[in-house]
C-alpha cells in the first residue's frame, strides 16, 4: 500500500538524575561528595532510507521514544547515555511540526541523517555543588525531562519527469513501455491510485519518470485525488501532459488539456513546468482525425511540442523521450521546501525556567515547569540545600514576583504543592 502522509509522536529520552553520594572507605570517615552526573537522554534522528518507498509503517505505529539516560552513581560514575531512536522515512519526505506546520527538514538526499530532537541533559551529581564553604552538599540536580512532539510526515516523490493528465489517458501504459516499471493497467478511470516510478535509460542519458494519478477538474481544491496527486508533481523538473486524442471517454482532448493546465497553475504555478504534450491512443483514429486533433492541440498548447503516439503499439514514443531528454538539460532543479532547521533543544525538553504567581483564597501559588525542576533538586531535610533553594528563588525572580502580588512575611506560599512561609 502506498501511503504518502502520516502523523507521529516522538519523544527524546529524559536525562538521568544526578546522584547524592559521599566517599566511604575504611579509616576515612568524612570523605567528600562523589555523586556522579546522570546520563544524557537519547535523541530522535530522522534517516532518509533509500530502501523505503512509502510511509505505510507509520499507519500502524505512531509513537516513538528514545531511551532515557541512567542515573548517576557513587564514585563519580556518570550514568549511561540513553539510546537514540531512528525514524526512517523515504527520500523526499518533508517533516513538519504538527501545530504550526513549520517545515523542520526536507529529507531529499538518500542516506541523510538529521537530528530532530535532542535528548534531555543528565543532572549534576552532588560533587558538582561542592565549594570551599559548602564541602558536603546533600543535594543533586534531576535530569531534563523531554516532552512529546507531534510531527507530520509528507512524502513528495523525487522524479525528473512526471506524466500528468485525466484518468484513463494512458499514462501508465506509456510508463510501462518506456521504462522497466510494471504499473497496474486497466481500462477504467483511476486505475492508478498512487504514483508509479520507472527509470528510462538510453545511450545518451537517463531520467526518472513518474506516472502520477489522474487529475479532474477542481483537483487544486482537493477534488478527486486532488492534492494527493499534486504534491508529487511539485518535485519534478518537467511535466509531460498526456491526453486521450481519441476522446474514447466522451471528453474533448483540447478541453482536457486546458482543464489540467488550469489546475496545475492554481496549485503553485505548476503549469509552467509542462514541456511536452502527448496525444495518445491515435491507433483508434484515422489519419485525417489524427491530423485534425493534433492541429487543435498545437493551437491550444502555447508553443509546446505535440506528439501523436500509440502507447499500446509503442509508436511515436521514441520521439517523446528524445524531446524530454533535450528539455531536461535546461529544466530547473526540483522545488525544495523552505528549511527552518531541526527543532531547537528548548522545544524538546521542559523549559528550565518559567513560572506564574497567582493569589487565591489568601494563598499564593507558584507554578510552572521551572518550579517543578527546582523542587525536584532540593533535599528538604538539609539546611544547605534549603538555603540553595531560597537563593535560587531569588535569582529566578520568584521572591520579587510574590512581593508584587502582595505577599508579606509569614504568608503561605505553595510551590508545586509544597507549602512554605514567605520570607524575604
Amino acid at each position: 500500500m502506498f501511503v504518502d502522509q502520516a502523523r507521529i509522536k516522538v519523544k527524546a529520552g529524559n536525562g538521568g538524575n544526578g546522584c547524592v553520594s559521599f566517599h566511604r572507605e575504611k579509616y576515612l570517615q568524612n570523605g567528600g561528595p562523589d555523586g556522579g552526573d546522570g546520563g544524557n537522554g537519547g535523541s530522535v534522528v530522522v534517516y532518509a532510507d533509500p530502501q523505503m518507498r512509502t510511509l505505510m509503517d507509520y499507519r500502524y505505529k505512531t509513537k516513538y521514544e528514545a531511551g532515557a539516560g541512567q542515573d548517576g552513581g557513587s564514585r563519580n560514575r556518570t550514568g549511561k547515555q540513553g539510546e537514540d531512536i531512528v525514524v526512517r522515512v523515504p527520500p523526499g519526505t518533508v517533516v513538519r511540526r504538527a501545530g504550526d506546520k513549520a517545515v523542520l527538514m526536507d529529507m531529499r538526499v538518500e542516506g541523510e541523517k538529521r537530528l530532530a530532537l535532542r535528548g534531555g541533559k543528565g543532572g549534576w551529581g552532588n560533587q558538582r555543588f561542592a565549594t570551599p564553604t559548602r564541602q558536603a552538599p546533600n543535594f543533586a540536580k534531576p535530569g531534563e525531562k523531554a516532552i512529546d512532539v507531534e510531527l507530520e510526515l509528507e512524502l513528495k516523490l523525487i522524479a525528473d519527469v512526471g506524466l500528468v493528465g485525466f484518468p484513463n489517458a494512458g499514462k501508465s501504459t506509456i510508463l510501462s513501455v518506456v521504462s522497466s516499471a510494471k504499473p497496474r493497467i486497466a481500462n477504467y478511470p483511476f486505475t492508478t491510485l498512487s504514483p508509479n516510478i520507472g527509470m528510462v535509460k538510453l545511450g545518451e542519458g537517463d531520467f526518472v519518470l513518474a506516472d502520477l494519478p489522474g487529475l479532474i477538474e477542481g483537483a487544486s481544491k482537493g477534488a478527486g485525488l486532488g492534492h494527493a496527486f499534486l504534491r508529487h508533481a511539485e518535485r519534478t523538473r518537467l511535466l509531460v501532459h498526456v491526453v486521450d486524442a481519441s476522446g474514447s471517454e466522451g471528453r474533448d482532448p483540447v478541453g482536457d488539456l486546458k482543464i489540467v493546465d488550469e489546475e496545475l497553475d492554481r496549485f503553485g504555478g505548476l503549469g509552467d513546468r509542462v514541456g511536452v504534450v502527448v496525444a495518445n491512443k491515435v491507433d483508434l483514429m484515422d489519419e485525417d482525425a489524427v491530423e485534425s486533433i493534433t492541429a487543435r492541440l498545437r493551437a491550444a498548447a502555447n508553443g509546446k511540442p505535440v506528439f501523436a503516439v500509440s502507447a499500446v503499439r509503442n509508436k511515436g514514443l521514441d520521439k517523446v523521450v528524445g524531446e524530454v531528454l533535450k528539455r531536461l538539460k535546461d529544466a530547473p532543479a526540483p522545488v525544495i521546501d523552505e528549511e527552518f532547521g531541526a527543532l531547537e533543544a528548548l522545544e524538546s525538553v521542559e523549559p528550565a525556567s518559567g513560572f506564574e504567581v497567582r493569589k487565591e483564597a489568601g494563598l499564593f501559588f507558584v507554578e510552572g515547569p521551572g518550579m517543578r525542576r527546582l523542587v525536584d533538586s532540593v533535599n528538604f531535610g538539609d539546611q544547605e540545600s534549603l538555603a540553595w533553594f531560597h537563593r535560587s528563588l531569588q535569582k529566578l525572580g520568584v521572591i520579587d514576583a510574590l512581593r508584587r502580588e502582595g505577599a508579606a512575611q509569614g504568608d503561605s506560599v505553595l510551590i508545586e504543592g509544597l507549602e512554605f512561609d514567605f520570607a524575604e
